[in-house]
């Protein structure tokens, strides 16, 4: 069974706030300082999110389908996201077949291929158990979006609220693709989370974002009291502000960061 939450009301499309580029665009940005090939940035991007603390331990995967292309970049069975590096991605086939690589991949990459089957839009898939999303994961509950930065969810969260077992066959993998629809944020009863997006950046923001705003939320819980109501046309228009000019400047700043403490991230 799949859910979707959407407990606000749908903003009316005269009263939302224009946000973004619409509104502002800068002129100029520090960027990354080097040309970075596609394996560099999803390595880049494990480090980072191990760093944020969405990894796992050895769980987790995320896929890399680069547009016109039927293989996927991912991660090795074995390595833990924090120490992985460029020359560790592997690449493998629309059937998870592997096509170069030093190691195997999980079989829970099918995940991910019956994803990316049915999903145009979703050419980066990220699968790990943040902790604050796997408690609200373990009762079945989808935060609140209780503050600015949680407005870049807004009417994208879902909820896969039946746990099924290990994704370990295109089959399974088909069956949870169906659950989870067009959500781009779909929590599993009592597993953990799946992000998606349409570029790397676009994904690595909403994963190092959802954890947070999962703590918030529960610390609110916690407190017993009720959020201040956010204005839906506000939120719609923060949404696209903070994904149109948060997402690729988030993602140079932690390259940024992550080349310069940890530079064999580039190897």
């Amino acid at each position: 069974m799949t859910s979707t939450t959407n407990d606000a009301p749908a903003p009316d499309p005269t009263l939302v706030r224009e946000g973004g580029y619409a509104v502002w665009s800068p002129s100029v940005s520090p960027g990354i300082g080097h040309d970075l090939t596609d394996e560099q940035k999803l390595a880049l991007a494990f480090r980072w999110l191990a760093r944020e603390g969405f990894a796992e331990n050895l769980a987790g995967h995320i896929t890399w389908q680069r547009e016109g292309t039927d293989t996927m970049l991912v991660n090795p069975w074995g390595l833990w996201w924090r120490e992985i590096a460029a020359s560790d991605i592997c690449e493998v086939d629309g059937d998870a077949a592997i096509v170069t690589g030093k190691w195997d991949v999980t079989p829970a990459i099918h995940i991910h291929t019956e994803l990316h089957r049915v999903r145009p839009d979703a050419r980066v898939v990220i699968h790990n158990h943040p902790y604050h999303v796997c408690v609200l994961a373990a009762i079945g509950v989808l935060p609140d979006l209780v503050n600015q930065t949680a407005a870049m969810f807004d009417g994208d969260l879902g909820l896969v609220a039946e746990y099924t077992g290990e994704i370990d066959s295109a089959e399974l993998g088909a069956d949870l693709a169906e659950r989870i629809g067009d959500a781009s944020v779909v929590v599993l009863a009592s597993h953990g989370v799946i992000i998606t997006g349409e570029t790397i950046e676009q994904a690595t923001y909403r994963a190092a974002s959802i954890d947070r705003a999962c703590r918030m939320s529960l610390d609110i819980m916690r407190l017993g009291a009720d959020p201040l109501p956010l204005d839906p046309g506000l939120v719609a228009g923060m949404k696209v502000s903070l994904m149109e000019r948060g997402a690729d400047l988030y993602f140079d700043g932690l390259a940024r960061q992550l080349i310069r403490q940890e530079p064999d991230v580039l190897d």
